[in-house]
């Protein structure tokens, strides 16, 4: 397969380029510095002798890989995304090499006393003896998804390079912006041209995904009057206040600290608050699909009940729809999950089936009529300074890519 260290110096070259995404941006895509790993993907796939290499004027980035076979095989495409999140900063990525995890604590940064540690985050003890990439302490890695172009990339220039390993046509495919919820809303699923696709998004070692939340976001905007204090008596309206009786109506335990599995909840994720004006951020997640109406629902509900309370609008809610749960539209076309069980087991991986507590490209994809489920690429503790990738978790995302490409064109 791939040799480690070209894997190790491809996955660099990606991550120590910044391409954090920006939900302010109206733009696509939302920072103009995603093009500069863009540009430079669209001439690495043309270096490794992809053909139909394009990159749009939104930064989208499609190739093909030739068929080598003479019989009809169904085209299959693989998809990753190149920005990273905009939670923590992108900038001056510097990767750690960590040979030969030993099971305990790694420094990643002496100065700062910032500490990977098994005791906190025991899926390190998954990778004794593994080669672990991790970051500085400063920075986020952006494994995710980088780590998924690298796989991509290496395993169609694995394919490149053994042509004796018979497949039909491949369409490889790199989106900017999936980290502010916009990677598919651009993609031309008719010029991509396959049956179908993986995106390769997941998390650990085995993962293989086709549920994930239905999604929301909602902005709730709280409208106070400000007075001069010491005259403020039966005049002043708090905004501020009134936002924390809005706050704490809703369902405590629902929220992303007290929920896993299949659990839905809201999450408030910013507040800017003045006396005279306050504005929440929300997103609102549930694999249900009556659940995530019956959230929504609750929210305005909990705004009517305010407006009555203070006889006036004092709150407003606007709640925009996402992405939603892709299982609907997998489950009439199964067998390509069970085409990527049959990949991971061929590569002596044993399949992880579980719901995404998140969204993929994949899911906005399969909407729009590319049936599209999730595969593992193998990074830890995403969007934050614990971020981490085993190399050999890279490995065998290529060895089950190529394993999909070849058993796809075997004859029945």
């Amino acid at each position: 397969m791939i040799d480690k260290q070209h894997l190790i110096n491809r996955f660099i070259s990606y991550v120590t380029v910044d391409t954090e995404s920006d939900p302010e941006s109206e733009t696509t895509p939302s920072t103009a510095k995603q093009w500069d790993l863009a540009n430079a993907l669209a001439q690495e796939l043309k270096d490794i002798g992809l053909t139909e290499v394009s990159i749009d004027e939104n930064a989208y980035i499609m190739a093909t890989l030739p068929a080598n076979v003479d019989h009809e095989v169904p085209v299959i495409g693989f998809v990753s995304h190149f920005d990273t999140s905009p939670d923590f900063t992108g900038a001056n990525v510097k990767p750690r090499i960590v040979e030969n995890y030993d099971g305990k604590d790694i420094v990643l940064n002496e100065a700062e006393n910032i500490v990977l540690s098994p005791d906190y985050f025991e899926d390190l003890l998954l990778y004794k003896g593994k080669t672990l990439i991790t970051t500085d302490g400063t920075t986020l890695l952006g494994a995710d998804d980088k780590a998924g172009i690298a796989e991509i990339v290496s395993a169609m220039e694995y394919l490149v390079n053994h042509p004796e390993i018979k497949h039909g046509k491949i369409r490889v495919g790199f989106t900017p912006d999936e980290e502010i919820g916009r990677g598919a809303h651009k993609f031309d699923v008719e010029k991509f041209g396959a049956d179908w696709a993986y995106t390769m998004d997941g998390s650990q070692i085995g993962e293989l995904e086709y549920e994930n939340f239905n999604a929301a976001g909602a902005v709730v905007t709280v409208k106070g009057k400000i007075v001069h204090p010491g005259y403020a008596k039966g005049k002043m309206v708090n905004s501020m206040y009134i936002a924390t009786d809005y706050i704490n109506s809703l369902p405590r335990m629902e929220t992303p600290e007290h929920t896993e599995g299949r659990e839905g909840f809201f999450h408030l994720h910013t507040i800017k608050g003045e006396v005279d004006s306050t504005k929440l951020q929300y997103i609102i997640r549930d694999h249900d699909r009556e659940h995530f109406e019956a959230r929504k629902e609750m929210m305005q509900q909990l705004a009517d009940e305010l407006n009555a309370q203070y006889e006036k609008e004092v709150i407003s809610v606007e709640i925009k729809d996402q992405y939603y749960n892709m299982r609907e539209k997998i489950e009439p076309v199964m067998h390509i999950v069970e085409l990527a069980e049959k990949a991971m087991k061929k590569a002596g991986i044993e399949p992880l089936i579980k719901p995404i507590r998140g969204g993929t490209d994949g899911s906005q994809l399969s909407f729009k009529g590319l049936p599209c489920p999730n595969i593992f690429a193998g990074g830890h503790n995403f969007h934050g300074r614990f971020e981490y990738v085993p190399v050999e978790s890279m490995q065998k995302a290529i060895e089950v890519i190529v394993n999909i490409a070849q058993l796809a064109a075997t004859k029945k």
